[in-house]
């Protein structure tokens, strides 16, 4: 989770040098899908893109940005929307998508946005601003539905006693405040030790992947780079904790060619055309450096691929390991 509540310097662009170096030269249109407080897009500019479109689906991100977007005139092109639909966003092919992952410190800071459970504030966490809330999942859903989304999004072992502690609390009247649910989730779990995370951590990162369908938007952003993409374009993913991590690194070993292995289990698979090549054989991890000056950074991977010309195509989300949720009804 791009999620470290540290409260220094919280907009800083985590990996960005390496980032910046992973891809060079850059030049040409570049889209960067998780705009946020736009320090992907400005380095992109300045590092040589002729033109960046900056995508993002919080409505606050781009009207935070109009204090310093005209600086850059009509190399800059902000749009509402969500990465997953990025291809029609950018409306032209692309040198180049950036997209890093998970809530933004900016996010995170603000309490009334609800998604930190170190603050006070509604049980909100969408991104959108629109849509069912978290309030409205945690009093609403039905207690296994619960438990799958704490177990599958967060890997949250004791997710079964924290969903019953859930739906006990909410009979004596709703959960709507986010220390309220963090106080709930803490009860379930040990103290924890010094320098362990907190125990909300992981419940909090599956109720704001749910609500915010983080990984089927995941799944279809990467589809949607892999259309938009010119041949020799970069795609640059940045993500923040194991599960999206495994879902890019599998997207591109697949859609590199590494799908054709079978074993005594599985058979062996038509080989495809590779429609990218992997550059960087390893995910580009913070150095010592970028930790010292900022935290945030310390869970972040950096995975790149280069578009091929061989046409796009669709690709199944249960071969890049994406968690599934059973459909189950709400209470």
């Amino acid at each position: 989770m791009a999620a470290a509540e540290t409260g220094r310097r919280p907009h800083i662009p985590v990996l960005l040098r390496p980032l910046l170096a992973a891809v060079a030269p850059v030049s040409g249109v570049w889209l960067d899908g998780t705009f946020g407080a736009g320090g992907y897009a400005r380095g992109l500019l300045e590092a040589g893109a002729d033109r960046v479109i900056g995508v993002d689906r919080d409505p606050l991100a781009l009207e935070m940005a109009q204090d310093w977007a005209g600086a850059y005139g009509d190399r800059l092109r902000l749009v509402a929307g969500t990465f997953s639909q990025l291809d029609v966003h950018a409306g032209e092919p692309l040198d180049g998508v950036v997209l890093d992952l998970g809530v933004s410190s900016m996010q995170l800071d603000q309490a009334d946005r609800g998604f930190s459970f170190q603050k006070d504030g509604p049980l909100d966490m969408r991104m959108s601003q629109q849509g069912e809330s978290a309030a409205d999942l945690v009093n609403e859903a039905s207690e296994e539905t619960l438990a799958d989304i704490l177990y599958h999004y967060g890997e949250e072992r004791a997710s079964r006693r924290i969903a019953r502690a859930i739906v006990e609390a909410r009979a004596a009247g709703p959960i709507t405040r986010t220390l309220h649910l963090a106080q709930i989730v803490a009860r379930c779990l040990p103290r924890p030790k010094p320098g362990q995370i907190h125990p909300a951590t992981r419940s909090f990162q599956a109720i704001r992947i749910a609500v915010n369908a983080e990984f089927s938007e995941l799944v279809e952003g990467l589809e949607a780079a892999e259309r938009a993409l010119k041949p020799g374009g970069r795609l640059a993913v940045v993500t923040f904790h194991s599960l999206e991590d495994r879902i890019v690194k599998r997207f591109l070993q697949l859609r590199s060619g590494g799908e054709g292995q079978g074993n005594r289990y599985a058979p062996e698979t038509r080989a495809e055309a590779a429609r990218f090549t992997l550059p960087l054989r390893r995910a580009i991890s913070p150095d010592e450096a970028e930790l010292a000056d900022n935290p945030r950074a310390r869970s972040a991977r950096l995975r790149v691929g280069v578009r091929t010309d061989a046409p796009a195509g669709p690709v199944d989300p249960q071969a890049l390991g994406m968690p599934l949720i059973p459909k189950k009804g709400r209470r």
